[in-house]
């Protein structure tokens, strides 16, 4: 697993996954760049496609991403498939959380990170936007701003980072 620590102070952290550029959106829409201005970091949660997308992203913000099922060798190899998010006051466990079953995703991306015990766990795979509590453990999946499934409508998802705790929104566009 491959650990982070910005080097600026993060507050706002812009959260994204399944974005599959150019196989289910030809690009990323305009609301998500409205959404995510001015965050401190843009978390991927996978299913990317392309390398262009955090070329488009990093214009906002750094971006930590890791790979998904659909993304290419080239892009495993470059971001890994899990990533723990050290800040000054919490940690975020990054992961694609894909499996054979969409519906056990969250209890997957629980169980990737169960003996580190981060502060949340972001995930996609299902594009379903999802916050919660499993067994414990704090899950957000942002769902997807380009292909949502079984969702209202295209989303992201914003991290507000306050002292020692952290807190989430999804965002639809």
């Amino acid at each position: 697993m491959i650990t982070v620590r910005p080097k600026h102070p993060v507050k706002r952290i812009g959260v994204v996954s399944d974005t599959h550029i150019p196989t289910r959106g030809k690009i990323l829409p305009p609301a998500l760049f409205r959404l995510l201005a001015g965050v401190d970091l843009i978390l991927h949660a996978g299913d990317l496609v392309t390398a262009k997308v955090l070329e488009e992203l990093a214009a906002l913000a750094p971006v930590e991403a890791v790979a998904g099922n659909m993304d290419p060798p080239e892009l495993h190899k470059r971001l890994g498939r899990q990533k723990l998010i050290r800040l000054a006051s919490v940690s975020i466990g990054l992961i694609h959380g894909d499996g054979t079953s969409r519906s056990a995703t969250p209890l997957r991306a629980a169980k990737a990170f169960a003996a580190i015990k981060p502060d949340l766990v972001v995930f996609g795979h299902s594009h379903v936007p999802l916050y919660e509590s499993l067994e414990g453990v704090a899950l957000f999946n942002p769902g997807s701003p380009v292909d949502p499934r079984r969702a209202p409508g295209p989303s992201c998802g914003l991290l507000s980072v306050d002292g020692t705790s952290i807190r989430g929104e999804i965002l639809f566009l």
